[in-house]
């Protein structure tokens, strides 16, 4: 959809600025029609309080303008319009593709909001090499092979590439590592890898093997097995007792994978289970994924419920953001049914290329699955509401030993990590009501050249100072929920002085912030808390309170640490190559593979260099001229 597709329009001078609620709705009417399209209502500071779709948007609106007959939730919502804005569209799908595009954008108050948007992990049977590697894989599905997902999480992958191991002997190291091994590894003495990579398995026998495992993951166990059976029979008959045996261990295996796979439903080949509890105005929704008849993990998300949404409308707001990055699968099973069922099934249809299921089961095998989830729902909300209430008490008490205004929303903390000053990171994770908001950390790679190797000073200002110079660009109103209510940082009165007045020099003043020390004899549990020109204090050895900040102290110095390291890893990697204008990722693994090292490539000729394939005479030309023509 493009902008020439749309209309929008504030409809300027439809009402006089003194009009609120039913009866600002009501003037916007006149200016209506029956288009499809999406609408905003804000309230007295321009902001967003809800964004809707409409197939009639002189119709929707209308119903706002209706002075009764509205739940609580919507008469608040309306009591508090100052102004709308209406976006007109050509269908119904674009309208409510906009409507979340907004929704993610704006978060307004009033709207039912995804707040976990990570993406889940794939197996891939990665076909770049003639011996294909199985290996664990998340984002974007560019490399060539066959991909099979998603799982609910990294362990579920991790669980299933073990078993394929086991059954299956594929193999899932590097191919730079399969080029250089002159020996199988230990993977094929635990009989977890045919060794490929030394010649102990053909290329076809090998071939057959991933042939197996795509049957298996496609839920074609049974196959397998008997396949495997008679495998077994003939290598029996032929007297080939070792490998008859070795047979019979894939057998057990693949038993065992299937004994323990839990929940698998032998009429749903593919589908995905939805089921929504909502209790006191809070919500979770669990998701089961069921591919080849097989239970790849379950997931549970707490979305945001706009102020009092019914199970209706939280359940469509989430299948329309959940799907907005995911190939949705042929059938969805929902504990709920949903209001526009026909206008989602277009928009799930079109994400997918094909055909979309939506079912609300009453009995059955599927009735069954779709209670399972909903029994894991309400458990998982009651822990949640279990947490966030000893959440709660911490929070209040931290505002109480540090002698803030109210319990803080949002908490940042930081911290720097590096060796010698080199790799340098800085950290920020991010507390709240809810606990450790993992989908708000983030890493600054270190990036002053006069900031002096190992200068924590330089590492902090510098970290601060890209965090709220954004902060500042992007809601200089500080209307948004990005804005944090109290920080924390590592290290005595020095940085406290020094963040105060990078903070000071922003123009931001009135964000609280305590240094954490580690106090007399760097000993955990006797830290000091510095505030800007106050004496430090401490907290009894046994305060919650305490144990609380030293958790996210913790938590801040583990994401730094990880960030580091990884820096590290990848800088190891880096070699000459990496700068030579043409050679990408392939180019490098091919001559790395062909030559051994970076520094045999400079020494080779160029009859050499064209021998490496996808090298060009060309390419071949340009990586020489690199590595002689540089004095």
């Amino acid at each position: 959809m493009t902008k020439s597709d749309q209309t929008d329009s504030v409809a300027e001078g439809a009402a006089a600025p003194a009009l609120t609620g039913h009866a600002l709705i009501q003037s916007y009417l006149k200016t209506l029609d029956a288009s499809p399209g999406v609408y905003r209502m804000l309230d007295a500071e321009a902001r967003v309080l809800y964004v809707g779709k409409a197939r009639n948007l002189k119709a929707r609106v209308s119903n706002y303008a209706r002075p009764s007959g509205h739940s609580g939730r919507i008469a608040r919502m309306i009591r508090e319009t100052s102004q709308m804005m209406f976006l007109t569209t050509r269908t119904e799908t674009e309208a409510l593709l906009l409507e979340q595009n907004l929704i993610k954008q704006l978060k307004p108050r009033y709207n039912v909001l995804l707040r976990d948007d990570k993406s889940f992990p794939n197996i891939l049977l990665s076909r770049e090499h003639r011996f294909a590697q199985i290996k664990k894989h998340r984002g974007k599905r560019s490399e060539k092979g066959s991909y099979f997902g998603p799982f609910a999480s990294a362990g579920a992958v991790n669980r299933t590439l073990n078993q394929l191991q086991r059954v299956f002997l594929l193999r899932t190291c590097t191919d730079a590592t399969f080029e250089s091994r002159t020996r199988p590894c230990l993977l094929y003495q635990i009989k977890r890898c045919s060794a490929p990579c030394v010649g102990y398995v053909t290329e076809a026998d090998y071939n057959a093997l991933i042939d197996d495992a795509e049957n298996f993951l496609e839920g074609r166990s049974t196959a397998v097995q008997a396949h495997l059976a008679a495998e077994m029979a003939k290598a029996s008959d032929a007297m080939e007792f070792e490998r008859a045996a070795a047979l019979r261990d894939r057998i057990k295996a693949l038993t065992q994978v299937q004994s323990a796979q839990g929940i698998n439903p032998r009429g749903v080949t593919e589908a995905d289970v939805i089921a929504l509890h909502l209790e006191g105005g809070h919500a979770c929704v669990q998701v089961f994924f069921i591919r080849g008849n097989q239970s790849w993990g379950n997931r549970d998300f707490y979305p945001r419920t706009g102020a009092g949404a019914e199970e209706p409308e939280i359940l469509e707001a989430f299948l329309a953001q959940f799907y907005d990055d995911k190939v949705p699968p042929r059938l969805i099973l929902l504990s709920h049914a949903i209001e526009d069922e026909d206008l989602m099934l277009q928009v799930l249809a079109e994400r997918a290329g094909r055909k979309v299921e939506l079912a609300v089961p009453q009995r059955g095998e599927k009735a069954e699955l779709v209670e399972n989830a909903l029994r894991n729902a309400k458990e998982s909300l009651a822990r949640k509401l279990a947490e966030s209430a000893s959440q709660a008490r911490l929070l209040d008490g931290l505002a109480e030993a540090f002698d803030l205004a109210q319990p803080p929303k949002r908490i940042e903390v930081y911290d720097n990590s590096h060796i010698m000053g080199t790799n340098a990171v800085g950290g920020m994770i991010v507390a709240g009501a809810e606990g450790f908001l993992k989908s708000q950390y983030r890493k600054f790679n270190i990036k002053g050249t006069e900031i002096t190797p190992g200068d924590d000073f330089g590492m902090m200002k510098e970290v601060l100072t890209r965090r709220f110079e954004r902060l500042l660009k992007e809601d200089p109103d500080r209307t948004s929920e990005a804005w944090p209510d109290l920080l924390l940082i590592d290290g005595g009165a020095g940085q406290v002085s020094a963040v105060h007045e990078i903070l000071a020099g922003l123009g931001v003043e009135d964000v609280p912030m305590i240094g954490v020390a580690k106090g007399v004899d760097r000993d955990l549990g006797k830290e000091e808390f510095h505030r800007f020109g106050e004496r430090p204090f401490a907290l009894p050895h046994n305060s919650p309170v305490l144990y609380f900040v030293q958790r996210l102290r913790d938590e801040a110095h583990r994401w730094a640490i990880g960030a580091h390291r990884a820096k590290r890893a990848k800088a190891v990697g880096v070699t000459p190559l990496d700068d030579i204008p043409g050679v990408g990722a392939t180019r490098k693994r091919a001559l790395l593979q062909h030559f051994g090292s970076a520094k045999a490539v400079a020494r080779a000729g160029l009859p050499d260099l064209m021998a490496v394939e996808g090298i060009s005479e060309t390419m071949a030309q340009t990586i020489h001229d690199f590595f002689h023509d540089r004095g």
